[in-house]
């Protein structure tokens, strides 16, 4: 408690910028209600309530926006991390999030030159052989510069931005306070899960400040497609490496957001679209480790019809266990099976409490919809839209290393369909859902799962006598314990509860009664009506609770 409350002390310049801003844009409820305004009143601060008339006429989720770009960099990454939760937010807020970018002006060179020198451990001079000090890509967290090495590689340096982490240390503390704060005192903001989204965005942001971290998923992708000529990741310079600096090959093609320029270079729009939608395909389905934002931003093209990737600052992971859902899930999609979607969709519920005759009814109907429709029709974009919207309306939220998969495989199609109307997923899906099936059932992997299904009936019988012994030491010890989830518990509490309360309130009517009986018969003391006083308001008052309690216990019944 003294250490929250210390953090909150050392934390409050910025609090009060964070409720400043919130309050600007019509969030001024809120922060009452999570007793922000009470803290910083406290402190001194004097907060104006009142919203801009401009401001007020905006929808609820461009306000949203506008707020996090103003609050700076861990916001705006809060807003690309919530964009990924196509299972909560409805596709208006999606829409906005979207538009959140990290794009800020450069740190001038001067002020980044001492920790780039003291990260690379040489001057600048001695290292490259030309030095661009003009950034010409910066964003919250790094800044990005061209150069030439002494050998005459082309290289990117990215560097992180100094005095970044106090800063995002702050920010990711304030938020984490105010996600509990939402699920104690915002019931509908529960279902978001606040607590959950922060922790997410924690995760995130530190991938993303560690740019080692980002040089070791580069070279993971470019062994996993070593031997693919189609698709280019770039060459790493690790000795030039650090938490705060990463070197790499500068891909000299053509962005992916210059499809005029793509067209005029004689480049095969269809080629490039099956291209990259194989490569990501590939990166998901059959290595599990996959570009999780893969916009016409982070793809150039070059020669040959060459896919060039970069910016590999956010990735997916997927176990060989998930990856066999998404199979089967995918595979239910494509031949429109009802029964497989919902299997795998009560998989991913986990121990959520859902209604599976709506959530089949929901399946159903979605399917219908697409029931006259070829596969060539079938966009999955859209489909995986609709599945997050019956996801929402059935208060199931994804597992959090599926919100990437969703997001990513959404933004490949746009990226297809952008380069070509003709790109269709399904006809690329297709292939790798029988190559992942025919893999399933080989002789080899038949086996490898005999062999750990083996192993694992093997340490449940090996170890039944350590885990009966340890039962039965606990017993002896008074520490065993037993879990019992009941259903309606608060219920039979809030029964028991009125049982006592009726219970409490007879013992005192027959204390009354009885204690005013004796009463009746002592002479002296005031009367009414010739009878004692004292005996005669104790009967009243005992007549009043037998009313009481007949009364109460006439209501139960109704109940």
């Amino acid at each position: 408690m003294l250490r929250e409350t210390l953090s909150v002390v050392r934390d409050l310049p910025r609090l009060h910028e964070i409720a400043s801003v919130l309050i600007r844009y019509g969030w001024g409820d809120v922060v009452r209600m999570l007793g922000i305004s009470h803290i910083l009143e406290r402190a001194g601060r004097l907060l104006h309530w009142q919203t801009s008339s401009e401001i007020s006429v905006l929808d609820l989720p461009v306000r949203i926006r506008l707020a996090l770009t103003e609050l700076g960099p861990t916001f705006v990454k809060l807003g690309q991390v919530l964009a990924t939760r196509v299972d909560v937010f409805p596709p208006a807020w999606i829409t906005e999030f979207e538009k959140l970018h990290s794009r800020v002006p450069a740190v001038p060179f001067e002020q980044i030159k001492p920790q780039l020198e003291a990260a690379l451990g040489q001057p600048i001079a001695e290292l490259f052989a030309q030095f661009d000090t003009e950034a010409f890509a910066a964003a919250s967290i790094a800044q990005v510069h061209r150069a030439t090495l002494k050998d005459g590689s082309r290289v990117v340096v990215k560097a992180r931005r100094p005095d970044i982490i106090a800063k995002i240390e702050a920010d990711l503390r304030i938020l984490g306070h105010l996600a509990r704060l939402m699920e104690l005192e915002l019931a509908e903001a529960r279902r978001y899960r606040p607590t959950q989204i922060v922790q997410q965005l924690h995760r995130s942001l530190m991938r993303e400040l560690d740019m080692v971290k980002e040089a070791r998923n580069i070279d993971r992708f470019a062994q996993n497609f070593a031997d693919d000529a189609s698709v280019h990741i770039p060459r790493v310079y690790w000795p030039l490496c650090s938490e705060t600096v990463n070197v790499q090959e500068e891909l000299q093609g053509i962005p992916g957001t210059d499809l005029a320029a793509v067209r005029a270079a004689g480049l095969d729009l269809d080629v490039l679209a099956a291209r990259g939608g194989d490569a990501v395909l590939k990166m998901i389905l059959l290595d599990g480790y996959f570009h999780a934002d893969p916009h016409p931003g982070n793809v150039i093209y070059l020669p040959g019809n060459v896919i060039g990737m970069v910016d590999f600052g956010m990735v997916g992971r997927l176990t060989e266990w998930r990856r066999g859902q998404i199979i089967d899930f995918l595979n239910a999609l494509v031949l429109k099976d009802e029964e497989g979607m919902l299997n795998v969709l009560t998989l991913w519920a986990g121990e959520a409490d859902i209604d599976e005759e709506k959530l089949a009814f929901d399946i159903s109907e979605l399917v219908f919809g697409y029931d006259n429709l070829s596969l060539k029709d079938v966009q999955i974009g859209p489909l995986l839209s609709e599945v997050t919207a019956l996801m929402r309306d059935n208060n199931l939220t994804l597992p959090s290393d599926l919100t990437l998969l969703f997001k990513a495989l959404i933004t490949l199609e746009g990226l297809g369909r952008q380069l070509t109307p003709e790109f269709h997923m399904v006809d690329h899906l297709e292939p790798f859902i029988r190559q992942v099936y025919a893999s399933r059932y080989t002789p080899n992997a038949l086996a490898r799962r005999a062999r750990h299904g083996l192993r694992e009936v093997m340490d449940v019988v090996l170890g039944l006598p350590r885990d009966l012994a340890r039962l039965f030491r606990q017993a002896r010890r008074g520490n065993l314990r037993i879990d019992l989830d009941l259903k309606r518990l608060d219920h039979f509490g809030h029964q028991l509860n009125r049982a006592s309360n009726r219970l409490t309130m007879g013992i005192l009517t027959a204390s009354l009664v009885v204690g005013s009986s004796i009463i009746m018969t002592v002479e002296g003391g005031p009367t009414l009506f010739g009878l004692p006083l004292f005996g005669l308001l104790g009967f009243l008052i005992a007549f009043l609770n037998s009313l009481w309690i007949l009364y109460s216990i006439w209501r139960s019944d109704k109940d």
